[in-house]
């Protein structure tokens, strides 16, 4: 069981790679209007993050289970960091988290659990750093909390970390990062591989709750 590798150092070792062509991007429906016209905008341009279609579903998945109760939950993004033509940017491949001890305007791992979540890490089918954090706020919209600006501060305080929330409730989602000590949205992309179903398509077997980010079915 190794230890979590999180991204450190603003010298962290990046690999050449061209990002996800844009016929395999889009938009994450539960985007505000604000933050949809940035992402028109960025779109021939390249964003800072692109979240997969993986991550993307398990960490809506997460996050509506627990609406009805109204509990936040929380994870890990687990991912690289890469450069073209001079930029550099993360992607999130997966996420990982564990039992949790939550309410609705609290959560943190469950003190007994953290082998659990290291033994999750360790399944990881790729080499990772943890390029960041997600968790969600249900009905109280997306922001950064003066506990969620500490935990930013303490474990992601690069530029390149992010924070992503998510409301399910509201259904909202908007990702932070830290710029010299001040809080900033940050823009992203959700992307899928190559021969892998549209984030926006469908499956053979229709699974609302995972192709429909609009709905609030549970999956079938």
């Amino acid at each position: 069981m190794r230890p979590p590798s999180i991204l450190s150092g603003e010298d962290v070792r990046t690999e050449e790679r061209e990002p996800p062509p844009q016929e395999r991007q889009a938009a994450h429906k539960w985007l505000k209007e604000d933050a949809l016209g940035r992402y028109s905008k960025l779109r021939g341009v390249g964003f800072e993050l692109y979240l997969s279609k993986l991550a993307e579903e398990k960490i809506r998945n997460h996050a509506v289970k627990n609406a009805d109760t109204k509990r936040e939950v929380m994870g890990l993004m687990l991912g690289g960091i890469y450069t073209f033509n001079g930029r550099r940017y993360a992607m999130v491949r997966d996420v990982a988290t564990t039992d949790l001890e939550a309410s609705s305007v609290h959560v943190r791992f469950h003190r007994e659990s953290f082998e659990k979540l290291f033994d999750s890490l360790d399944g990881t089918g790729f080499d990772y750093v943890i390029v960041g954090w997600y968790h969600s706020h249900p009905g109280h919209k997306c922001f950064m909390s003066s506990t969620d600006i500490v935990t930013q501060q303490t474990l992601f305080d690069l530029p390149l970390h992010n924070a992503l929330v998510i409301d399910p409730i509201s259904r909202e989602i908007e990702v932070y990062y830290l710029d010299q000590g001040t809080i900033r949205a940050r823009d992203f992309a959700v992307y899928w591989d190559e021969y892998e179903n549209p984030y926006h398509g469908t499956t053979v077997r229709r699974r609302m709750l995972r192709s429909d980010p609009n709905s609030m079915a549970p999956a079938h």
